[in-house]
């Protein structure tokens, strides 16, 4: 029998709301489980208005903006609790966060990312034509060969009794100079990337979101309700 994920779209939201939120839904599914009680698995899709976010082992340097020019091109800045380093959402960047309990797909966490990045892999090819693969020393979805490497999605997440939360996000119609004020995820010789730049054209993003769905469903045998 398939598990079932409740998809719920917040559409635009500001980052501190949205990490509020997130917390809550999180929170509650790991008193469900301390108490015996079945857990609910969700995945939410939003953008977000530009925001950089720092996950909880990264280094601060690698974001190489001040605070006034923060200001100036109308950025938040978050420290999270999430792994992983640096990286930027905004307008055009599906972010993905599912927030469900990984003993009910048996998974691991390590198997949990490995599917989410599978899921972004097939959705990418299927819909777009565009290969692109894991990496076996980086977290996250890539194209392009050595030594100049493009991501396109990143992933930083975190987890509790095997419940997620904080998830990936999507290069879709990003603005990518946003991403020349930070060392993505840490990196200095890599590039970042979208599906418009790779595709040559913008994309619509209610139809990637339906797709990425639709593949989501697909590489975690759910069912989406």
């Amino acid at each position: 029998m398939k598990n079932t994920i409740t998809f719920i779209d917040w559409g635009r939201r500001g980052y501190a709301q949205a990490w509020k939120d997130q917390e809550e839904i999180f929170n509650k599914q790991i008193e469900r489980k301390k108490n015996g009680i079945p857990t609910s698995n969700t995945l939410i899709f939003v953008e977000h208005p530009h925001v950089y976010t720092l996950g909880k082992s990264g280094d601060p340097q690698n974001l190489l903006v001040t605070e006034n020019m923060l200001k100036n091109i109308n950025a938040e800045f978050y420290r999270v609790n999430r792994g992983g380093d640096i990286t930027y959402h905004g307008p055009g960047q599906i972010v993905g966060y599912p927030i469900i309990d990984l003993e009910r797909f048996g998974l691991h966490y390590k198997g949990y990312i490995s599917k989410l990045e599978e899921t972004i892999i097939r959705f990418l090819l299927a819909e777009y034509g565009i290969a692109s693969f894991h990496s076996d020393d980086a977290t996250g979805v890539w194209l392009g060969s050595p030594p100049r490497l493009r991501k396109i999605c990143s992933i930083g997440t975190r987890g509790s009794r095997y419940i997620t939360m904080h998830g990936f996000a999507l290069n879709v119609n990003t603005d990518l100079a946003y991403f020349h004020h930070i060392n993505p995820c840490g990196y200095t010789t890599r590039d970042m990337t979208s599906i418009e730049k790779e595709s040559g054209s913008p994309v619509d993003m209610e139809h990637a979101k339906r797709q990425l769905l639709a593949h989501f469903a697909n590489v975690f045998e759910a069912e989406i309700v």
